[in-house]
């Protein structure tokens, strides 16, 4: 006769079954809980009412105990998985949202009971394993295969409903164990064991539910037989993926009454081979690893072992831990592709220099500063140039500016804004590549979206940066102007962006100012320097000495003035010597300030162009990096207190 479920009302038994001492036979016959309290009922009944107990108190959860590392590795884990739903799959967080829900689920549950499920192959004799343990048949046992179609569980305490449900274990597939009173017994006190259909069944049903509920029990009685131990489906299905879950398994080789001799040891020490093969058995250093035990469930040998081993699990309590610890360490390894990097991605200093260089080169800062020094120098010499020298060189820019210097003009913009635009594709492409380099795939995605996103305006608020550029460093009649944009084209520098004139949200709205020099971006010229009164004057002498000595001259030669040719050719000749001689003079003390103009326009060009980069580009490739450097922060938390050393 088998034994009954914990509560009477599962089986639909009214209170006259639990009256029932004897069979119909005369015998006396024991079903279980039912029978054992109506016997409590009737001695209460005669010893009188006992006085309440006193409550034991709240139950704390294994996982839940002080300095336990496990709450902090699953509070990390779900700060990951929110952190990361904007940037990876679901797919990919699938298991780790698994492993947090029934870490949540098995929190709520009782921390005094352990789970512990048989599982074995068609013929491996874990049904009657189960029934040894438990004292009593209640696993049906026989030649039919397969003998058992849905779990069965046996609890030695009550209070173990709540994760029966949890397995969706029916209330008719719950038995009770017998129970001698022995100290194996009392150690067993908190144990719920629960008989599994075959992993290998026909019945694709029933290898649902040794799947569904090995991922929900605490622990794990593997039973293996001499002739299936080595069986592939079994490592590389369930013991090989489960190798982290080492500590909480156990490998029992039953049927050992069969192998003759020192066959049992043979066998026993293959079977550690292929588990040692699998990562399950006890490493080097320590490692956690299963226990293995040879037993005859149907002799008995080696039973009152695993019973031992089983009591001392039960009753250190840390089985749920373990085992939820294991499953946060096995979806850490899955996770590890998409969080850990080969190397130190991230933006240094030189990828920033070489993104900011480029962009200053796409928007011609070293033209625009070429254009200023030459604007400075150029105003220098129409201050303290000769006004002969001056006149000739009206002349000859007046007699260049011909057709065929407006068709290069009028020429250089398509190509200038190609080779623009490239430059700044080129530039951001180079800067992506230099933040993804070793990241993880999905956020390397995320970086190039990013760092592509910004840079969909850049060419044209690089655009307004130009044309501020050249309006201050032009002039409003000048040449210089056509010079920014004509140079660089012909050195191969665009002297704009993009040839459309983007107003976009540019900081190129306050940069331009500086840039111009002058109020709503009008014409500047460039600052004179305290000596150029001076030079003016001197050149102005100059001038006025060759006028004197040559209206002198002329005076002598009509017959005005009384004849002397060597005051007013000295005169003349300090006239014409004096002029270049001052505008040479000039021209080499303006060297150094028209430089140091220049390469202030260039400056403030190339600041402006590397602020724009900035804001658009490297910020948000930044954000990026730092939101990646979070995440990895948190996996390597959830990865840190690992208890199964794997």
């Amino acid at each position: 006769m088998t034994a009954v479920t914990d509560e009477g009302r599962d089986h639909g038994q009214g209170p006259e079954d639990g009256r029932a001492g004897e069979a119909s036979d005369g015998r006396r016959w024991d079903d279980g809980l039912i029978a054992r309290r109506a016997a409590e009922a009737a001695q209460e009944k005669a010893e009188g009412p006992k006085p309440p107990e006193e409550d034991a108190g709240p139950e704390v959860e294994a996982y839940g105990l002080p300095g336990s590392p496990l709450r902090p590795r699953l509070d990390a884990l779900r700060e990951l998985v929110g952190l990361s739903r904007a940037r990876l799959d679901g797919d990919t967080l699938a298991e780790a949202g698994r492993v947090l829900d029934e870490a949540s689920a098995r929190q709520r549950l009782s921390s005094r009971h352990t789970v512990v499920a048989i599982a074995g192959a068609t013929g491996s004799g874990k049904s009657t394993l189960f029934n040894a343990l438990a004292g009593v048949q209640i696993s049906d046992t026989g030649l039919r295969r397969p003998t058992t179609s849905a779990p069965i569980a046996c609890s030695w305490t009550d209070g173990a409903a709540g994760l029966l449900d949890r397995l969706a274990i029916p209330g008719r597939l719950r038995r009770r164990p017998v129970q001698g009173g022995t100290a194996t017994d009392e150690a067993l006190q908190g144990l719920v064991l629960v008989d599994l259909p075959d992993h290998d069944s026909a019945a694709t049903g029933h290898r649902d539910q040794v799947d569904r509920v090995l991922a929900l029990v605490d622990a794990v009685i593997w039973v293996v037989d001499p002739e299936k131990y080595a069986d592939a489906a079994l490592h590389e299905r369930y013991l090989r993926p489960l190798a982290g879950h080492a500590e909480i398994s156990f490998v029992v080789l039953n049927q050992i009454d069969r192998l003759p001799g020192e066959a049992a040891d043979l066998v026993l020490d293959d079977l550690r081979r292929l588990l040692d093969e699998d990562g399950m058995a006890v490493g080097e250093h320590g490692e956690p690893g299963a226990t293995v035990l040879p037993l005859s469930a149907l002799t008995g040998e080696g039973v009152g072992e695993l019973r031992e081993l089983l009591g001392r699990f039960v009753q250190d309590r840390t089985a749920a831990a373990r085992r939820l610890s294991a499953d946060v360490d096995a979806a850490a390894a899955r996770l590890r592709p998409v969080y850990v990097a080969e190397g130190r991605p991230g933006l240094g200093e030189r990828a920033r220099e070489e993104f900011t260089d480029r962009l200053a080169e796409a928007v011609g800062a070293a033209a625009a500063g070429q254009a200023a020094e030459r604007e400075w120098r150029r105003n220098a010499g129409r201050a303290c140039g000769t006004p002969w020298l001056r006149l000739w060189r009206w002349y000859e820019s007046t007699r260049q500016l011909g057709g065929l210097d407006l068709m290069a003009q009028a020429l250089a913009p398509p190509e200038e804004e190609l080779t623009a635009r490239q430059r700044v594709e080129q530039a951001v492409r180079k800067l992506a590549d230099d933040a993804v380099d070793g990241l993880p795939a999905p956020w390397a995605q995320a970086v190039r979206e990013a760092a592509v996103g910004g840079a969909k305006g850049l060419p044209e608020a690089l655009d307004e940066l130009s044309r501020a550029a050249q309006s201050g460093a032009g002039g409003r009649g000048g040449r210089s102007g056509g010079e920014t944009a004509s140079t660089g084209a012909r050195k191969g520098t665009p002297g704009t962006a993009t040839g459309s004139a983007g107003r976009g949200a540019v900081p190129a709205g306050r940069a331009g100012a500086p840039l111009a020099g002058a109020p709503g971006g009008r014409a500047a010229r460039p600052p004179r320097p305290a000596w150029w009164p001076a030079a003016v004057l001197a050149q102005a002498s100059m001038t006025l000495l060759q006028l004197f000595g040559g209206l002198w001259l002329l005076g002598q030669i009509v017959g005005v003035l009384e004849p002397g040719l060597i005051v007013p050719a000295l005169l003349m000749l300090a006239g014409v010597i004096g002029g270049p001689l001052v505008e040479w003079s000039c021209a080499a003390a303006a060297r150094g300030p028209a430089r140091r103009y220049g390469q202030e326009a260039e400056r403030r060009l190339r600041e402006a162009a590397a602020g724009c980069g900035r804001a658009r580009v490297l910020d948000p490739v930044a954000a990026e990096l730092a939101r990646y450097r979070e995440v990895r922060e948190r996996y390597v938390a959830v990865t840190e207190f690992s208890t199964t050393g794997r």
